[in-house]
């Protein structure tokens, strides 16, 4: 994609009302174009085939075929960078349904010019759909996510090092939940360290984010609070539009401005893990745009902890794991399904090779 070409936008939606607001907010971005409307699924997937847009707008509730499943049929045949816009914001089920099929990222529907939120609303949007676009996406091979406690895992690399850890960062952005997942079901249930979580997210999700990696999950997950000390086994997630920070025996948030455009921010919580735990903390950096977490997770080794970032052979998004690497940050470049195995060596090394 050249710079001087706009990307083109087709948007699928039923509403009229809707359609006019959404052909209007991508009118206005000058990086932005209308490819095409679809009112239906079916309309979508003949329009997607035969103009090949550049990114996908799609409403869930559409009449015959739902956008999860538009959304697995396009990732299956014709792949796509899908932005789900959603109504329902208070219904926890739809934006990880909408992940798990294959959509990239999920972003609040406008619902209409008066609103006094509408301007930051629909900038949302022109952003969520002009930096998908720039994504490579791939062909949907698996269309679920792993079920609790069956992640398929591949044997870690040979352990490198007999430090005992006492807490453990995890940051991911646009790929996030499911590389998440895998993650976090390759845990045993005891395992000993706490588990502090950053998921760049549209804050209004992130309850239902928490609720749902609960239930796909092994170990307990709950929303991170002020004051409260880590618990070890448990995942600590971070709330929406705060900054997660830890000092060695509780959990501080704080509303500080952003850190590279992201509250919260993973940059911010692996340098509090760096102050806070020394050698003793690991970090993994996960799939996402941009290079929030990498100058942290440096922070991190250079106090002598154990610093992960995700290969570009697994990654939806090198972006953040890649600038990690290239600050030298990271102790180890890992596969997806190595990163489990090696966490597990590295918390209980007494467990190895069972």
């Amino acid at each position: 994609m050249t710079p001087s070409r706009k990307v083109r936008v087709l948007i699928v939606e039923d509403s009229p009302v809707v359609q006019q607001l959404l052909t209007h907010i991508v009118a206005e971005d000058p990086r932005l174009e209308v490819a095409a409307v679809a009112t239906t699924g079916e309309e979508a997937l003949r329009l997607a085939e035969r103009l090949k847009p550049d990114v996908v707008s799609l409403d869930i509730r559409l009449p015959g075929i739902d956008g999860f499943e538009v959304t697995k049929r396009l990732m299956r045949h014709h792949p796509v960078p899908i932005v789900v816009v959603a109504a329902d914001v208070d219904d926890l089920d739809i934006p990880m349904r909408a992940l798990q099929a294959g959509a990239l990222a999920v972003v609040e529907k406008p619902v209409g010019m008066a609103r006094a939120e509408y301007q930051s609303v629909a900038q949302r949007l022109c952003s969520q759909l002009y930096g998908m676009s720039q994504v490579k996406v791939i062909r949907q091979r698996i269309d679920r996510f792993p079920l609790r406690g069956t992640a398929e895992t591949q044997p870690a690399p040979p352990i490198l090092s007999g430090m005992r850890y006492a807490a453990l960062g995890l940051v991911a952005s646009t790929g996030g939940p499911p590389a998440l997942v895998k993650v976090l079901n390759g845990l045993p249930a005891d395992f000993p360290m706490p588990i502090f979580l950053v998921q760049h997210i549209g804050a209004q999700f992130v309850a239902g984010f928490a609720t749902w990696l609960q239930s796909v999950c092994p170990l307990p997950v709950t929303l991170a609070r002020t004051g409260v000390k880590p618990l070890p086994g448990t995942v600590h997630v971070a709330p929406g539009d705060v900054h997660l920070t830890v000092e060695r025996d509780r959990i501080i948030l704080t509303d500080g401005a952003m850190v590279c455009g992201q509250r919260p921010s993973g940059d911010t919580l692996f340098k509090s893990m760096a102050m806070a735990y020394g050698a003793a903390g690991v970090g993994v950096l996960l799939t996402g745009m941009g290079e929030d977490g990498a100058r942290g997770l440096l922070e991190m080794r250079q106090a002598g902890g154990y610093t992960i970032a995700e290969h570009a052979s697994t990654a939806v998004i090198h972006g953040m794991p890649g600038a990690a690497i290239r600050l030298g940050a990271a102790v180890e470049e890992l596969p997806l399904p190595q990163v489990a195995p090696r966490l597990v060596a590295l918390a209980m090394p007494q467990k190895e090779g069972m």
